[in-house]
């Protein structure tokens, strides 16, 4: 998908090459995926309980298959202890459909 077929929404924005994703995570769902858009962000379901940085680290397992990216390449910008964070993706090399539907 091209990036040009993303609207501008308040929960995601470019920054030269990358992504910046604003995301409200739902620890322990039945499955990971990308949900409906609340307020300004974008819901992520996740499996994984929010104990000792599991959540983190299967947002952004998820949101580097998703991207197309290496886990390195995503990076917590700030919410490291709570539901409401901020994402970076570095250099995506795809863009989810589910985002183009999100909006």
């Amino acid at each position: 998908m091209d990036a040009c077929a993303l609207s501008t929404d308040a929960w995601w924005r470019r920054d030269g090459a990358d992504i910046v994703l604003q995301v409200l995570v739902q620890p322990r769902a039945s499955r990971e995926r990308f949900g409906e858009v609340v307020g300004d962000r974008i819901k992520v379901s996740l499996t994984a309980a929010p104990v000792e940085g599991a959540a983190n680290e299967a947002l952004r397992a998820f949101l580097a298959k998703q991207f197309g990216v290496p886990k390195s390449r995503v990076l917590l910008e700030s919410g490291e202890t709570g539901r409401r964070k901020r994402v970076r993706i570095e250099g995506p090399t795809k863009l989810p459909s589910a985002l183009g539907a999100a909006g």
